[in-house]
């Protein structure tokens, strides 16, 4: 029982650590969730990291709660989903708390201003280091590779979850075609991290 509970803090404090420095969301999520989850305690590989993520976005709520909640589940059952769910919540909760109390007294200070401009812009840093974390994975082949191509433009048209509807849809058509017509499917990469870490990987070497 003592293990148990000793996981179920794991995971909190974990969580408890990551929500408050990731600023934009939970796409700001993945680079910190793969150092803690993935490398440092071993919980999940980044294969499911990537599939939690896919997941957390195709439902409604947050993603980052609903990532936390994910992992969680998978690393302690309904408990760990509660505790990682309570631990990316209750940063969040406490420093919006706070901010609206102190709106009235830093609205308009062109520091604050400042700092939070070059916040946004670093934002924008750390989902595009996720996006290329993700795709390392997420990417082995020409069909996945055209499917994420594909994404990315309709994107600019409908709505994310219709995307990942329609990216679902086309990769069981891909596979059906494949098996059809007497191809090897490929659903994982074996050598995802080497294949990525090459540069001819995305010139199409890899794909």
């Amino acid at each position: 029982m003592s293990g148990e509970w000793t996981k179920l803090w794991q995971l909190f404090w974990t969580f408890f650590k990551i929500s408050p420095v990731t600023f934009g969301g939970g796409f700001a999520m993945i680079p910190l969730i793969e150092r803690e989850i993935v490398e440092k305690r071993k919980w999940l590989d980044n294969d499911d990291v990537t599939e939690v993520f896919a997941l957390s976005q195709s439902v409604p709520g947050a993603v980052a709660i609903n990532s936390a909640s994910f992992i969680g589940h998978r690393v302690g059952g309904v408990r760990g989903a509660l505790a990682a769910m309570f631990g990316v919540s209750l940063p969040t909760f406490i420093i919006v708390l706070a901010l609206g109390i102190s709106y009235f007294f830093i609205h308009g200070n062109p520091k604050l201003e400042a700092a939070f401009v070059s916040i946004r812009i670093t934002i924008v840093a750390i989902i595009v280091y996720a996006a290329i974390q993700t795709a390392r994975t997420a990417i082995f082949d020409k069909t996945t590779f055209l499917i994420m191509l594909a994404g990315v433009l309709v994107l600019f048209f409908i709505h994310p979850v219709v995307a990942i509807a329609l990216g679902a849809i086309a990769g069981v058509i891909s596979i059906f075609l494949k098996r059809k017509l007497g191809y090897d499917v490929q659903l994982k990469h074996d050598k995802a991290k080497d294949s990525a870490n090459n540069p001819d990987y995305f010139m199409g070497a890899g794909i």
